[in-house]
């Protein structure tokens, strides 16, 4: 299944993709989120879809997050050794473990603000990774019994707050606006090898980063288990995989966002995402 959310901002309602054509799924009852996971939510759906008359959703319509706001995005650094090499770091000897604000997550299609005194906002194109169960040190073995499902993932980045403002990466990773996810919630089943999937970002146009999952240094299986490891995740948490090179910190010299400025990006299977780039307003 893919699954949406669309409407206003804060007024989500649920959805799903069959074929080219979204429908309204919010006769359901539950919203995309922990409680939803935990119970058997996409099962339970299964059932209703196939029960049930769904309404069309009209084109136009905005999409938000294809999940409710989760408890939390636990993201992976330098997991990619040629985007490691590009930022003059060496390559992790174990998983690299920062957070990101939920607060950040915004829809795939909706604006990038830059923050207040910002002056190196970056792009990442990343494969974001859904638990499907509740998970404590998990298994490499049994790890993928615990996704549910994949998304896309611009973690944008300030780098100056990141790198610059005393060593604290989540800093410039959790600003407002800094997680747009989606367009939708591709279930398991839905990708048959989530570690051969191509994914690209472009800014205004001209292609930045062109990759693939195949250059994981850690794959799914070693990123769900090592985080439960240190942490219990919920149903519904977010674990965003990394970023490969072409990010503008490492281009020489830099080059970071500014107002006015289009981020495309998508990942095989996964549909693409487009943001528009502007600056702070303290009205927003």
């Amino acid at each position: 299944m893919k699954l949406i959310r669309f409407g206003e901002p804060g007024k989500e309602k649920t959805g799903i993709i069959i074929g080219n054509k979204k429908y309204d799924t919010s006769a359901f009852g539950e919203d995309y989120g922990e409680a939803f996971f935990e119970a058997d939510g996409l099962a339970r759906l299964a059932y209703f879809i196939e029960d049930n008359i769904l309404p069309e959703v009209a084109d136009g319509v905005r999409l938000g997050s294809p999940l409710a706001r989760p408890s939390k995005i636990v993201c992976i650094g330098l997991n990619y050794a040629d985007h490691a090499k590009e930022t003059n770091a060496v390559p992790p000897s174990e998983p690299v473990i920062f957070m990101k604000a939920t607060t950040a997550i915004v829809g795939p299609f909706d604006d990038i603000i830059i923050p207040k005194n910002s002056k190196k906002t970056d792009w990442e194109v990343e494969l974001a990774v859904v638990t499907g169960k509740k998970a404590s040190y998990v298994s490499e073995a049994n790890a993928m019994e615990y996704v549910a499902g994949y998304v896309l993932h611009n973690d944008v980045s300030e780098r100056e707050f990141q790198i610059e403002r005393g060593g604290t990466w989540d800093k410039g990773k959790g600003c407002d606006t800094f997680a747009p996810i989606g367009p939708f919630l591709a279930t398991k089943d839905e990708i048959s090898d989530p570690h051969n999937l191509g994914l690209w970002l472009k800014v205004n146009g001209k292609t930045m980063q062109d990759g693939t999952t195949a250059n994981f240094i850690f794959n799914i299986p070693q990123l769900v288990s090592y985080t439960s490891q240190f942490m219990t995740l919920l149903p519904g948490d977010i674990i965003s995989t990394g970023t490969p090179a072409g990010v503008g910190l490492g281009m020489k010299p830099p080059l970071y966002l500014k107002a006015g400025d289009v981020v495309e990006l998508g990942i095989d299977g996964l549909g693409e995402a487009r943001q528009v780039v502007k600056a702070y307003n303290k009205i927003i």
